[in-house]
């Protein structure tokens, strides 16, 4: 009975990461809420936290798959034509390259201060509700007031104001995805265009917080055998649902704002608020 809750704990979670993982609302921090209703915990210290980043390889998956077309172009074109590096995959996947750059480096410095000091409902709640303020004033000041630009075509000035917005995911809450779609339009980009780019942006960045975390764990063999069933759950279940919502966002965003995000974000935080002062948290 207990491995049948420990699983559909996992089922949930899974779903949790699959609707949040590309919305603006933080899948990072919705799982440390959820994980923290729900008591899920592993064997391991560090499981709980490898998990998170795990499974939401999964909803990286359903982004290879659905931008397959766009990825394989650029590997078929990866060499530069006519000596220039616009257009080919080399020129796309540097700038990819240099956006990581600046979250790579704050990640390694803070992410253990992050873990130890931000890892709580309380303070997840907080990033979402001035995440959501903050949400608010960039639409109205940046948002469509620059030409669009191909994704493909994004420039190196443009990729580097993006992975310095990225930095701010450090902090659970703030959403990697709103983090990078901010700055991409502070950096000029259109909505679905700064939208792909933290789409390609996700794949190497959570590919490799994701082997950190197994490396912090030791091996995925230290695992027990219930908590290797939860993370196949949870990676499956948020594979699919991801596969779903991404195509309905970018849909959603062609025709409306992103203001209906940063509302939830309030909502939600303001709920979470609440909980904790009543103690639901412990």
């Amino acid at each position: 009975m207990e491995l049948v809750i420990f699983i559909l704990k996992s089922l949930v979670l899974g779903i949790v990461e699959g609707i949040t993982e590309f919305l603006p609302v933080s899948s990072t921090g919705h799982l440390v809420i959820f994980q923290s209703i729900l008591g899920f915990k592993g064997t391991h210290p560090a499981y709980v936290e490898m998990y998170t980043y795990v499974i939401q390889l999964g909803a990286i998956l359903a982004v290879v798959i659905l931008y397959w077309k766009k990825i394989s172009h650029t590997l078929l074109n990866f060499f530069p034509k006519n000596g220039s590096l616009k257009g080919s995959g080399l020129g796309f996947w540097s700038t990819v390259a240099i956006a990581c750059i600046p979250g790579g480096v704050f990640g390694i410095l803070l992410d253990d201060l992050a873990e130890t000091y931000l890892f709580s409902p309380i303070t997840v709640a907080l990033a979402l509700f001035f995440g959501g303020l903050w949400m608010i004033y960039a639409e109205n000041r940046y948002r469509n007031n620059k030409p669009q630009t191909q994704v493909l075509e994004v420039t190196v000035r443009q990729a580097f104001i993006i992975g310095l917005f990225q930095c701010l995911a450090i902090i659970p809450g703030m959403s990697r995805s709103a983090s990078t779609i901010i700055g991409g339009w502070v950096a000029g980009l259109s909505t679905i265009v700064a939208t792909e780019f933290s789409f390609f942006l996700a794949i190497p960045v959570m590919i490799g917080m994701s082997f950190l975390k197994i490396l912090k764990v030791g091996s995925l063999s230290s695992l027990t055998s219930p908590e290797m069933i939860s993370l196949a759950v949870g990676f499956i279940v948020s594979f699919i649902v991801a596969l779903k919502v991404i195509d309905k966002f970018i849909a959603y965003l062609k025709k409306k704002s992103m203001k209906v995000f940063a509302i939830y974000r309030m909502i939600f935080a303001t709920i979470v608020l609440v909980a904790g002062y009543m103690g639901i948290f412990g």
